[in-house]
């Protein structure tokens, strides 16, 4: 009986280890005949750790045949348990490799997990990618305005070729940055030129300048280079500025002489209530007149001629006398 139940362990023990031999062996003897030198047994340990044998030795096998430094089975683990792409992550290292770019699996892995297609950007550092600023699809007008010294508006269209700078790929810019810092730049060196036909006659002007400013600094790309694809003149800005300002100014204008002539009015006003009470003054004097020849009357002062009178009359009414001084008779 105990030899019967040996039998049956031995032959599941058997059984067992051909359902193994024949999930992992296939695997095992790719990597070994290869040279990645994988065992059955990691193997097996990869499967309990949920992550799949097939991927880490098709990349095990690529990076091997394509002659890259061996990358620990542990690494492409982590990276594959972290949602990272392996495969691409291989691939990625492979094309820069074929192409002399310095990347590691450190580099790349870390890419590729703060979501940047590390394959792609390895891609575009080989093949340098053109970009059209402005971008056809965020702007209706489709050209960068800009106003020269002279007031003369450029409308320029310009292809800028990038590079991705795989150093900053982690934290830098992205592409639409780029693309605004180089329509500032266009706008800028645009308004720099002393007139409009500066920057016709010498395009180029335009992209040295942009050039010279840096604007790759910062950003997931490196720029090989600025091209004028198209620059047309545009309206006299200067000059629609200048109608505007004369118009303020002659507005302007005609409102003060508003002022000085209601103010003008206002004093004629005052000058016309001023002669009025001065006319009723004089009334006033006047009236004063009988009163002042009737005290003369009274008092006896009116004892020789008209003429006293008269002067007697414009001393009450307040007038300087003009009457001669009397004369003493000798």
């Amino acid at each position: 009986m105990t030899y019967a139940w040996g039998n049956v362990l031995a032959a599941v023990v058997v059984i067992g280890v051909l359902l193994v031999m024949s999930r992992y062996f296939g695997l095992w003897l790719r990597a070994y005949v290869t040279g990645t030198r994988i065992g059955i047994f990691s193997l097996m340990m990869m499967s309990l750790r949920k992550v799949s044998p097939r991927v880490i030795v098709d990349c095990q096998v690529m990076a091997v045949q394509a002659g890259l430094q061996r990358i620990p089975t542990r690494s492409l683990e982590t990276q594959y348990l972290a949602g990272g792409n392996v495969q691409r992550v291989i691939l990625a290292l492979i094309t820069a490799h074929r192409a002399s770019i310095d990347l590691e699996w450190d580099t790349a892995a870390a890419i590729d997990l703060a979501g940047r297609d590390i394959l792609e950007a390895v891609q575009v550092s080989v093949n340098p990618r053109v970009i059209d600023c402005p971008d056809p699809d965020s702007t209706r007008a489709g050209t960068l305005n800009g106003v020269a010294k002279d007031g003369i508006q450029l409308r320029v269209r310009v292809r800028v070729t990038v590079r991705t700078s795989i150093a900053q790929l982690v934290g830098g810019a992205t592409e639409s940055t780029v693309i605004a810092r180089v329509g500032q730049g266009i706008v800028s060196s645009i308004g720099s030129c002393a007139t409009y036909r500066e920057a016709l006659a010498d395009p180029m002007i335009i992209s040295r300048k942009v050039l010279a400013m840096g604007l790759d600094s910062q950003t997931a790309f490196s720029i090989v280079s600025i091209d004028i694809a198209d620059i047309d003149v545009g309206e006299n800005i200067g000059a629609k500025l200048r109608i505007e300002q004369a118009d303020a100014d002659i507005r302007i204008a005609l409102s003060d002489a508003e002022k000085r002539r209601a103010m003008a009015i206002a004093r004629n006003q005052e000058m016309i209530a001023l002669t009025r009470q001065r006319e009723a003054e004089v009334v006033l004097a006047e009236a004063q007149i009988p009163l002042a020849i009737a005290g003369a009357l009274e008092g006896g002062n009116m004892r020789r001629t008209d003429d006293r009178i008269r002067f007697a009359c414009d001393a009450a009414a307040g007038f300087p006398s003009m009457m001669p001084a009397p004369t003493t008779a000798g």
